[in-house]
C-alpha cells in the first residue's frame, strides 16, 4: 500500500473532520484513476468508493479535475520537502544537482502508484498538460502548480551552479529538462518493468546521474 494511502472510508464525519474526508476522497479518486483511467472515472464512482453521495463529494471538490490537480500537488509536495533538505545540507553545486536528480528518481521508485498516475498515463487534465512545467509559479496556491515549482527549483539550482563557476552546455531550463528526461526514463523503465532482469539498481541510478551530469556540465 502506498505511503500516501489514507484512512478507511465511509460514514458521516463529525465537525472538524473535513480534512480526513478530503483525504479519503483523494485516495478513492487515485485508486479509480489508476484502475480505470482518468476519463472513465466518474464523480459517482468516486462517491460510491468513499461511501458518500455525489452532492456530499461536491462540498470538497467541484469536479474530478480538481481532484487530479490536488493529487499532483500532493505528490510534488513531498518531493519539495526532499528538495528543501538538499538545499539546506548540500553546498557544492555539482553535488546539489546530482542529489536533486537522485531525490526525484528515488521518490518515483518509492511511490510507483503516484508516479504512474502523474507521469505514465493520460491522467493529467488538459488545462495543465498544455502548460506543463511552465505554469506560472507566482501563486503557490494555484491548483496543479507544485510540479512547476519543482522544475523551477531545479532551474534555480542550475543557475546558481553556473554563477558559482560551473559551465553549462545549454541554457539552464534546457539542462533542467534534460536532467528530468534522463531520470524519468530510468524511473519509467524500472516502474513499468519491475520483473525485467535489470542490472544492479543502484548502479543504474548512479550511471544515469553520471551521464546526465556529463551531458549538461562542460568539462573545464
Amino acid at each position: 500500500m502506498s505511503a500516501f494511502s489514507t484512512a478507511a472510508t465511509g460514514g458521516r464525519k463529525k465537525r472538524g473532520e473535513g480534512h480526513t474526508r478530503r483525504e479519503e476522497i483523494l485516495q478513492a479518486a487515485k485508486e479509480l484513476f489508476l484502475e480505470q483511467g482518468y476519463d472513465s472515472t466518474t464523480i459517482r464512482k468516486i462517491a460510491d468508493r468513499v461511501g458518500v453521495s455525489a452532492p456530499a463529494l461536491y462540498l470538497y471538490f467541484q469536479d474530478k479535475e480538481q481532484m487530479m490537480l490536488a493529487l499532483c500537488d500532493q505528490t510534488f509536495g513531498h518531493l519539495i520537502d526532499s528538495i528543501d533538505e538538499i538545499e539546506k545540507s548540500v553546498a557544492e553545486p555539482r553535488d546539489r544537482i546530482r542529489q536533486f536528480g537522485e531525490a526525484y528518481l528515488r521518490f518515483g521508485l518509492k511511490h510507483p502508484d503516484e508516479y504512474r498516475l502523474i507521469f505514465l498515463g493520460s491522467n493529467v487534465p488538459e488545462s495543465v498538460r498544455k502548460v506543463g512545467h511552465r505554469m506560472p509559479t507566482d501563486d503557490p496556491t494555484r491548483p496543479g502548480v507544485n510540479g512547476s515549482i519543482v522544475f523551477q527549483r531545479l532551474v534555480s539550482v542550475l543557475v546558481e551552479a553556473e554563477a558559482s563557476g560551473l559551465k553549462l552546455n545549454y541554457p539552464a531550463d534546457t539542462c533542467a529538462e534534460l536532467c528530468w528526461m534522463g531520470m524519468h526514463g530510468l524511473a519509467s523503465a524500472l516502474i513499468l518493468k519491475p520483473e525485467f532482469p535489470w542490472s544492479n539498481r543502484d548502479l543504474l541510478i548512479n550511471g544515469m546521474l553520471d551521464m546526465v551530469l556529463k551531458g549538461i556540465i562542460r568539462d573545464t
